[in-house]
């Protein structure tokens, strides 16, 4: 059973059969990932770094990120040296942790895990965002999946539950809907989960433009809220079509 030092409850949901079939098992040696930031303040409490897996069974309708759902598509690296790199760029930057989401880490639980241990290890705290509840995660440790126990296990911060458009949450940050939960795994972000779980908490969005005039976003926010944003701005740079865009020019210029 998963400790769980502090939380924001959610609220409802309970017919919802979203994140109910347990993930496959994975390769655990490599990664699969669409973005990775060295620094970012939207995506947790304080500066941090944030990884977007790619690969999501839960399919949560309207979900902020519908372009990471497919398997195909991002990067695929080896964990280790990949996990290695990216803590060397968020040490560099000098952020408080990692953020771990996408996508869906625990579809690639093994995978995540290494990379989560490797920011562990060098003193940066680690939240996870998933579509699964976190009774569900639990349930399928007890049944054998020692891959989602190591993920909980590296995990300081949750964020479990897959998002429920009929149960927006105004009221606290991260999450999109009132069924979500926020939980304090450990020690380390125990305090800011009590203070949310009390008074609640603001949003944050990030809108990042190229030089070039490409558009990346990270955070949250509705989608009429987003699209209102961006109007005029451009592509996002993470969608397919500008990753394959991207991936054939640097291959021309490799050439």
């Amino acid at each position: 059973m998963t400790v769980v030092v502090a939380e924001a409850r959610g609220r409802g949901g309970e017919t919802s059969f979203l994140g109910t079939v347990a993930p496959a098992r994975r390769d655990g040696e490599t990664l699969r990932w669409s973005r990775f930031l060295p620094a970012t303040e939207a995506e947790g409490p304080g500066p941090r770094a944030a990884v977007w897996l790619q690969g999501c069974a839960v399919h949560c309708p309207e979900c902020f990120n519908p372009q990471l759902w497919a398997e195909r598509g991002g990067r695929v690296t080896d964990v280790a040296g990949t996990a290695a790199e990216w803590v060397a760029q968020a040490a560099a930057a000098g952020v408080e942790g990692l953020t771990l989401l996408g996508g869906e880490p625990f579809d690639q639980a093994g995978a995540a895990a290494s990379v989560a241990r490797a920011f562990r290890e060098a003193g940066l705290g680690v939240m996870t965002f998933t579509g699964y509840p976190l009774d569900r995660l639990e349930g399928w440790v007890a049944a054998g999946r020692d891959d989602i126990a190591a993920l909980l296990e590296a995990t300081d911060l949750l964020c479990d539950g897959p998002y429920l458009r009929d149960l927006p949450d105004a009221r606290r940050p991260w999450v999109g809907s009132r069924n979500q939960g926020i939980r304090a795994l450990s020690d380390r972000y125990a305090d800011d989960v009590r203070r949310i779980a009390a008074s609640g908490g603001d949003d944050r969005l990030e809108v990042r433009i190229d030089r070039d005039g490409v558009v990346a976003v990270n955070g949250w926010a509705t989608d009429a809220a987003l699209a209102a944003l961006l109007e005029d701005l451009g592509p996002r740079a993470d969608s397919p079509a500008q990753v394959a865009a991207h991936a054939r020019t640097r291959a021309e210029a490799a050439r």
